[in-house]
Formats: structure tokens, C-alpha cells, sequence
């Protein structure tokens, strides 16, 4: 069973960054299909970006394409979710999702449905 740890949220102006880092249990990351979601109250959880077990082919929702960024570094068992441009509807818990690449074939869905390990999120909170 995968475990995932996020980390890096926080309180940013409008027009700001921020990392998220996705820790992961498991020492060979590269097995599995991590993705990014997030979650404001009253609202189903959406799917932000996503990256592929294996050759790390990403997928990104459209309303993040061009302002964020996914990544994996092996050594680190980590997956980052780079955000700039950030604006107030950006506002949500993100949580980090994971599943066995091998159950997942093509580009990596962004449907939660898809993921059976979720970790605890770590709230983005975009205001001035």
C-alpha cells in the first residue's frame, strides 16, 4: 500500500508561487501513477495534473495548463506540483493521489475514481 505525504502549501498573494511535495512510502516511485487534486467546501474534488508511472508523461486540467508544472525526483521519492500565477479560485486543499502504474495504461486520468491512495492535503490559500 502506498503512502503519500503533502507538504508546501500555504498563504500567498494573488500573482504568487508556491511548491507542493508529494512524499511518497514507497521506494520505487517510478511504479506508480501519482496525481494532484483539490478540494474546496461544497465542491466535488478535481483532478489538477498528473504524471505517469515509468517514461513521467504528464496531463494537466485546463485551467492549470501554462501556470503549473508536475515533476518526480526518484531519489527523493517525491513528486512536485510547481505553481505560479496563482489567483484566489486557486484556493483549495490539494491532496496528492497514487496508484499502481501498471492498472493505468495511456495518459494518466485525472478522474479520483482512478486512484486508490490518497494522502491527508495541505491547504493553498491564494488572498491579499
Amino acid at each position: 500500500q502506498m503512502q503519500t505525504v503533502e507538504s508546501g502549501g500555504g498563504l500567498v498573494q494573488p500573482g504568487g508561487s508556491l511548491r507542493l511535495a508529494c512524499t511518497a512510502s514507497q521506494s520505487i516511485l517510478s511504479l506508480y501513477t501519482i496525481a494532484w487534486f483539490r478540494q474546496v467546501p461544497g465542491k466535488e474534488r478535481e483532478g489538477v495534473s498528473c504524471l505517469s508511472s515509468g517514461d513521467a508523461t504528464s496531463n494537466y486540467a485546463d485551467f492549470v495548463k501554462g501556470r503549473f508544472t508536475i515533476s518526480r525526483d526518484d531519489a527523493e521519492n517525491t513528486v512536485f506540483l510547481e505553481m505560479v500565477g496563482l489567483q484566489p479560485e486557486d484556493t483549495a486543499v490539494y491532496y496528492c493521489a497514487s496508484e499502481d502504474g501498471r492498472l493505468l495504461s495511456g495518459v494518466c486520468p485525472l478522474r479520483s475514481a482512478d486512484y486508490r491512495w490518497w494522502g491527508h492535503g495541505t491547504q493553498v490559500t491564494v488572498s491579499s
